[in-house]
């Protein structure tokens, strides 16, 4: 574990670093417990959500065990089946009998741990997982944040969003597969969703990314139409594109065609 003083701290937690900067100017008395509740919450989240682990409440179920009544457990898996359907089954967490909320689960833990930190008065942080990330606030007084998003297999950062509140989610920096045929999708680079809230910008970017090329641009331009969630396609061959409302939070690019 990696620790700064004040205001920050990284941990490992759902096999990833996951960081939590505040940046609102508050006593350590008070910061240390919230990062402290923060990580609870995350590890919570892992326990009981992890398909791996054989005493989650996901492996219970997907064991045809019997599982507890737990609210979130019960929401969590009442969104994914609404998300099935605003994607048409592009997003799918059951996938041949096995339940697999992963492609939701860490935006929806990210965007419920920053309505916390507000809650509690921490309004200015940014926290971060595996590339999806939760703006509030500034990251200075009078200053919004920077946040780069990288091609996931040259590293470089393709561009810079800027920001006071929003949730950013990228796919494509881990398998994903095409829940019609169950083979692993690899034709995109990566999809980043943008968005008010995580939960669902992490969805729809894993939606997206199963559809292939043709089919998640003309997804990303009706998604976009409907609003308020904008996207952003690196290609196969190095080549980017976004919908319309993504340059308002970076530089203009090529538009998606809808």
């Amino acid at each position: 574990m990696t620790t700064f003083p004040g205001t920050a701290r990284v941990e490992m937690v759902m096999g990833m670093p996951v960081s939590v900067d505040i940046r609102t100017a508050l006593p350590a008395r008070e910061t240390t417990p919230l990062l402290d509740d923060a990580f609870a919450w995350l590890r919570w989240v892992d326990d009981t959500f992890s398909p791996v682990k054989e005493d989650s409440q996901i492996g219970r179920l997907n064991r045809g065990q019997t599982i507890e009544q737990i609210p979130e457990v019960i929401e969590v898996l009442h969104r994914c089946d609404e998300l099935s359907r605003l994607t048409d089954g592009w997003f799918e967490a059951r996938i041949n009998g096995v339940t697999d909320p992963s492609g939701y689960i860490k935006g929806w833990a990210l965007e419920r741990l920053s309505r916390a930190l507000v809650n509690a008065g921490a309004g200015d942080h940014r926290i971060n997982a595996g590339g999806d990330i939760r703006l509030r606030g500034s990251a200075s007084p009078g200053k919004r944040w920077r946040v780069g998003i990288r091609d996931p297999h040259t590293d470089l950062v393709r561009k810079v969003v800027l920001a006071h509140d929003l949730g950013i989610a990228t796919s494509g920096g881990a398998p994903i597969v095409n829940p019609r045929t169950g083979e692993v999708q690899r034709g995109l680079g990566s999809v980043t969703v943008i968005g008010p809230d995580l939960g669902m910008a992490d969805a729809y970017a894993t939606a997206i990314y199963a559809m292939g090329p043709v089919l998640a641009r003309r997804f990303a331009a009706r998604l976009a139409e409907s609003g308020p969630y904008e996207t952003m396609i690196i290609l196969r061959d190095g080549q980017d594109v976004s919908t319309p409302g993504f340059a308002q939070y970076s530089g203009g690019q090529a538009q998606l065609a809808g």
